[in-house]
């Protein structure tokens, strides 16, 4: 039992941090090697191991695989810390580069609000997945967040602790993707409504305006592949380019978050 127990940790560790399986088996082989039996400095010396590679190992070894860290400033930030924790902001550095461009070009436009990113890849290998996502697995793809109001003002606050799962819904008049897709039979479109981790600031709006010039910026971007949001929303906000595509029932819904992705 405390074999297979260990086997799943790996992997669920791997799975969600990507080196976190590896830092594991390296703690039970120190742990192991100087007898250390109580659980409290096992799971100390794990966590120690843990930060010590993804704080300063990590990203001196990811450009060796084409990835860089995202580079943090007053233009862009990561929602959550548990996104650098699990080592799920790192991206081509034509990607880091077009990030801060779009970030400070919209703070040109609204200087109290700032590029919010969420999922980005893993540093290492290509087609590792990303889980829960389909595609976030060569270092191009990015989720970006919706821009909010709250009380009438701008604010970077977000809806959930994890920056998914809480919708901008279509009104009546607009297409719903979401009944269309489950009507199919694709139960789990909107299956990032049970992703949340918790949702609070209750009375958060969706801003119209600073998400459009976002959707924009990055339509500019001669690098941009691909911008996924729901249908409603690009008839809503009027955009009309060819980057902005339907990202298929298979995947989630995008009227949550911007989907960004480069060639």
């Amino acid at each position: 039992m405390r074999f297979i127990l260990h086997i799943l940790l790996t992997v669920l560790l791997t799975l969600a941090t990507q080196i976190g399986g590896i830092v594991y088996l390296l703690t039970i082989i120190i742990l192991h090697k100087i007898k250390v039996k109580k659980r409290i400095y096992r799971f100390l010396t794990f966590i120690f191991l843990y930060l010590s590679v993804t704080f300063l190992v990590v990203p001196n070894i990811a450009p060796y695989f084409g990835r860089v860290k995202i580079t943090n400033n007053i233009y862009v930030q990561n929602h959550s810390l548990i996104t650098t924790l699990c080592n799920r902001n790192y991206v081509k550095p034509k990607l880091n580069a077009s990030l801060q461009n779009i970030g400070n070009h919209f703070k040109q436009r609204y200087p109290t609000l700032t590029l919010v990113y969420l999922d980005a890849n893993f540093p290492f290998i290509d087609k590792f997945p990303l889980l829960p996502h389909l595609s976030h697995s060569d270092g191009k793809k990015i989720d970006l967040s919706f821009l909010y109001t709250e009380a009438g003002k701008f604010t970077n606050k977000k809806p959930t602790t994890s920056g998914y799962g809480i919708f901008e819904e279509p009104k009546s008049s607009e297409y719903n993707q979401t009944n269309r897709c489950k009507q199919k039979g694709f139960w789990q479109y909107d299956y990032s409504k049970f992703v949340t981790f918790g949702s609070f600031n209750a009375d958060l709006k969706f801003s119209l305006k600073p998400t459009k010039y976002l959707i924009q910026l990055i339509l500019q971007q001669k690098s941009t592949q691909k911008v996924f949001i729901e249908p409603h929303l690009k008839y809503r906000m009027n955009l009309n380019n060819a980057k902005i595509r339907f990202h298929g029932c298979k995947a989630v819904r995008h009227d949550d978050h911007i989907h960004f992705q480069i060639w």
